[in-house]
């Protein structure tokens, strides 16, 4: 789902820019798009959907490290006229600190449901609701394993 040089913001495209600054800042928007649809696959737990981004995503990097040159003597990022491209690339950068952050998240919830089950750790801080719904006062329970 690349976007076409008419949908790229004209404030992003200085005039007479390259052709590797346009075909960089398409890359740049369709990855800034992929992150959003990461966020909200890991958001609805799709995550079939989600690893099926992967690929795509990684095809983009490989794309945007060919078209910038960044790594090399010949990078084109220290050109002014890359100042919009960089700046969507610092918004990826913080959309992909926020799903790493909702992972995480995730993580720690499913390791201390688990260690909550299994009797591993009585210090968890998982919480935990009566049939009520309501968050149990103590841990009076036993472990999944001692039941």
């Amino acid at each position: 789902m690349m976007t076409s040089p008419e949908h790229v913001t004209p404030s992003l495209v200085p005039p007479a820019a390259s052709p590797e600054l346009v075909a960089s800042i398409q890359h740049a928007l369709a990855l800034k798009d992929l992150l959003e649809q990461e966020f909200e696959a890991l958001r609805a737990q799709d995550l079939d959907a989600f690893e099926a981004m992967q690929p795509r995503k990684v095809d983009i990097f490989d794309t945007l490290h060919a078209l910038t040159r960044v790594g090399t003597p010949q990078s084109l990022l220290d050109d002014a006229d890359w100042d919009g491209f960089k700046q969507i690339i610092m918004d990826c950068r913080e959309l992909h600190r926020r799903n790493e952050v909702l992972i995480s998240r995730k993580l720690d919830a499913i390791r201390g449901t688990l260690n909550t089950l299994l009797g591993v750790d009585q210090t968890a801080s998982v919480e935990v609701y009566d049939r009520l719904g309501r968050m149990s006062r103590g841990r009076r329970g036993r472990g999944f394993e001692e039941a």
